[in-house]
């Protein structure tokens, strides 16, 4: 069987239409967002086709520490931070296609699929993470978003951002190449897609992976869509592209945060817009019979909850942990909800299933072509996440438990011979496979709450419920254990004595 993966950087579960099934926002999760209605029709009628599953947590945090996730089917939050993959990570498409630098004809004759990446993600191949596309037969890199060093012609272009801001490149490329809005960057990544599909739909059991990097920001969608949430486009003051990771009103007046809220809800609806390319090309090709889809993001953004913008800086809450998944499969679930636990680990070895190849022992990941048969199937008791040297997340589904470092955040180590060079972090000299780490954690309490009634978890709940948070601790530390998680985590996290009587 064929599988897609479809990632969208930074996509917010309650702005996807299988999850807020038409409500304004406002009545979906939290009671800050507006109280309008963003339309994802083409999630809708991928939510059709597939299984829908309710209860989906991320993993290891931000954007490249998810994908590694993905790639390798292991949480990577607990060992390390962002960083590329290591010599010994046994990435999914060197899994489906083989050993890399072999001919295609060699590929195929040994009965290896066929694996492609189509992405705009400029992350991957940055300074510190640029070698994930290396296990693919093939890829295409549509250039120019974000950070992306690409053009240098020495024009004057408009700039909403500092123009010291990396992001800068960003404006400089969309002014040298953008004209219509099939030039915007998730537009070309669903075209490419689906015109590699159009060419190689005769490969048995392929992989086509894509990586879009909208509805990331910067957030500078096509006015007309802008004007759906915000009727002046933008022709309002001082509008940035770029947020800052912070309490919004330190930033931003009530209704700069709204013109924010407005540009985040129409990348998604354009990004929603170019999906549906995708989804005609399997319409034509009549790939729904032998295809299996999982539409997914990496993780949320703030976008006004907690009284905060942008991602990291604060436990992962809902509007940060809590992620779309969509699985289409040709035969199982169809138009269907699951409530399981299902996270990005499970992936690697769903993708691997499809394919027929085998999946490599001492994964994290769950299988999920089970679940997609049996609706009673299990995938696991509790999911966990979180940022490397932050607090860790773990949740049943109806509570969840986030965890504090202790004040000194200390003993930490970073796993691995390769240093941080996009989220820096102190660390010492590498000896016997780590490094020490200096990483000041944030001034957050330890949080509990009860999502059945506090969906996006506003209520600390810890001191009023020692209980449950005994519980959920004690949960915490049988999962750190039963991932073989360095023993210095429960240490850092205040654990250590709990873990010895559970032991």
């Amino acid at each position: 069987m064929n599988s897609i993966v479809i990632v969208c950087d930074t996509l917010r579960v309650d702005h996807c239409g299988p999850y807020h099934h038409g409500r304004p926002l406002n009545q979906v999760m939290s009671a800050e967002q507006p109280d309008w209605v963003v339309p994802t029709p083409n999630m809708d009628r991928l939510a059709k086709r597939g299984t829908t599953f309710d209860r989906a947590w991320g993993g290891s945090t931000p954007c490249m520490p998810a994908r590694r996730d993905i790639y390798t089917g292991r949480y990577e939050f607990l060992e390390r931070g962002w960083g590329p993959l290591e010599d010994n990570d046994l990435d999914l498409p060197r899994q489906v296609s083989g050993p890399p630098n072999q001919s295609l004809t060699w590929q195929l004759r040994q009965g290896y699929p066929v694996s492609y990446m189509v992405t705009d993600h400029f992350h991957l191949w940055e300074q510190g993470a640029g070698n994930y596309h290396m296990g693919y037969t093939g890829f295409e890199f549509v250039r120019g978003h974000e950070a992306d060093a690409w053009r240098t012609d020495p024009v004057e272009f408009p700039c909403p951002d500092d123009a010291d801001h990396k992001v800068e490149r960003h404006h400089r490329n969309v002014h040298l190449t953008r004209k219509t809005e099939e030039d915007y960057f998730c537009a070309q990544v669903f075209t490419q897609a689906a015109d590699w599909l159009d060419k190689n739909r005769t490969h048995k059991d392929f992989y086509l992976h894509i990586d879009c990097f909208d509805p990331h920001e910067p957030w500078d969608p096509p006015e007309d869509i802008l004007k759906m949430f915000d009727p002046r486009g933008y022709d309002v003051d001082g509008w940035k592209s770029m947020v800052p990771y912070d309490k919004w009103d330190n930033h931003f007046t009530p209704e700069q945060l709204r013109h924010v809220q407005a540009r985040y809800a129409a990348m998604v609806v354009l990004t929603d817009k170019w999906l549906g390319k995708l989804l005609d090309k399997l319409d034509e090709l009549g790939l729904w019979d032998d295809t299996m889809i999982i539409f997914t993001s990496d993780h949320g953004t703030y976008n006004g909850d907690h009284g905060r913008i942008g991602k990291l800086q604060t436990h992962q809450h809902d509007a940060c942990g809590h992620i779309p998944f969509i699985v289409a499969h040709p035969q199982y679930g169809q138009g269907e909800r699951r409530s399981q636990l299902v996270q990005l680990v499970d992936i690697y070895p769903t993708v691997l299933g499809a394919a027929g190849r085998p999946c490599p022992p001492e994964r994290h990941g769950v299988d999920l072509l089970p679940v997609l048969r049996d609706s009673g199937a299990t995938t696991r008791s509790y999911a966990i996440c979180g940022m490397f040297g932050r607090s860790v997340t773990i949740t049943d589904g109806d509570w969840i438990l986030h965890q504090s470092p202790v004040p000194e955040n200390k003993p930490l180590y970073w796993y691995g011979h390769s240093i941080a060079k996009f989220i820096p972090y102190d660390l010492g000299p590498y000896e016997n496979g780590r490094r020490t780490v200096d990483c000041p954690s944030w001034q957050t309490p330890t949080w509990l709450s009860d999502k059945r009634s506090d969906p996006n978890e506003y209520a600390n709940l810890a001191e009023e419920r020692p209980d449950k948070l005994v519980d959920m601790q004690r949960a915490l530390v049988s999962k750190l254990l039963e991932l073989d998680a360095p023993e210095e985590q429960l240490e850092r996290l205040g654990l250590k004595k709990r873990a010895s009587v559970e032991r």
